[in-house]
């Protein structure tokens, strides 16, 4: 039984396996049929792409010798008018609007302008200085170099400048902006008439002997009257000014803390310890002084009251 069963495997797999050869030639003589008919479509391609290519660049050359020109006769020179003066003294410009109030264009440049310039007219014309030094003095008195931060330091002096110099800018912008705006006064009435309370604040809180420094080292003699000081001397002499204030100031807020700090040094003498640091035990003690006796309170008051009849 077996070897029967082994010669008819024998017989199917001779049988099979011409079939399969044939069906291998087949499938690769289709292959390369496929691959000749692409060669041969890509062929044909190029060749109508170049021959569309030569056509086109015959046409260019044809159409550019195709047209011809006649020369023309040279013209002579013509000889420049004389200009005719316009109506008028010269050139002007006009910043206003058809109703006399400024245009919106002006109106955008000088607010770009103001606030490109508003930190330095904060700095040195405000009382922001005075009030920024006195705050940055306490808190180094208390011995706390970063409590409060400087952005709180300055927003409080910023505010409080702002609450001291509301009088003088409503009056500028009741006498100057609004008028300006409203087309009834140019723009260099404004600028007089608006710098006339600024002027006025500075010299109420300006001593005269920072005037006549800055008079002698700008070279100029000496004014009139006080009203007479140029913008140009005024500015800085005021500057000193507040600087000066704002010293005094902070040593009287440094004298009570000083004497803290005397105390505990002393008291950690007596006791024999001295590796202890006396800063360590005195600030507790700052700071239940400067809570107990409202020392915010009382150095914005005096910073309030300073600036009365300015």
């Amino acid at each position: 039984m077996r070897p029967a069963l082994s010669g008819l495997r024998a017989l199917r797999s001779d049988g099979l396996r011409p079939n399969a050869l044939r069906f291998g030639a087949e499938r690769s003589d289709s292959l390369r049929s496929a691959d000749r008919r692409r060669h041969a479509r890509l062929l044909v391609m190029a060749a109508l792409v170049l021959v569309i290519v030569v056509a086109v660049v015959l046409l260019a050359t044809s159409a550019g010798h195709a047209a011809t020109v006649a020369p023309v006769a040279p013209i002579d020179p013509v000889a420049p008018s004389t200009p005719t003066p316009a109506a008028g003294t010269g050139l002007s410009v006009d910043i206003n609007g058809p109703d006399g109030s400024p245009s919106s264009a002006i109106v955008t440049l000088i607010g770009i302008t103001l606030l490109s310039v508003a930190p330095a007219l904060l700095l040195m014309m405000t009382s922001f200085t005075k009030i920024f030094v006195v705050l940055a003095m306490t808190r180094n008195a208390l011995a706390l170099p970063s409590i409060p931060p400087n952005q709180v330091l300055a927003g409080l002096a910023l505010f409080l400048s702002l609450f001291i110099m509301a009088p003088v800018l409503t009056d500028i912008n009741n006498h100057a902006l609004q008028p300006y705006l409203n087309g009834t006064l140019s723009f260099d009435d404004a600028v007089t008439i608006g710098s006339a309370p600024l002027r006025t604040f500075m010299l109420a809180h300006t001593r005269e002997e920072d005037l006549a420094l800055m008079t002698r080292a700008a070279d100029q003699a000496n004014p009139v009257s006080r009203d007479a000081v140029s913008l140009l001397t005024l500015i800085p002499a005021f500057m000193i000014s507040e600087l000066r204030a704002a010293f005094i100031i902070g040593f009287v807020i440094f004298i009570p803390f000083l004497v803290i700090d005397i105390v505990v040094s002393a008291a950690l003498m007596s006791m024999g310890m001295m590796m202890l640091p006396p800063v360590m035990i005195s600030l507790p003690f700052k700071i239940l002084l400067f809570v107990l006796v409202d020392g915010w309170g009382l150095i914005i008051t005096t910073l309030i009251t300073s600036y009365r009849g300015g």
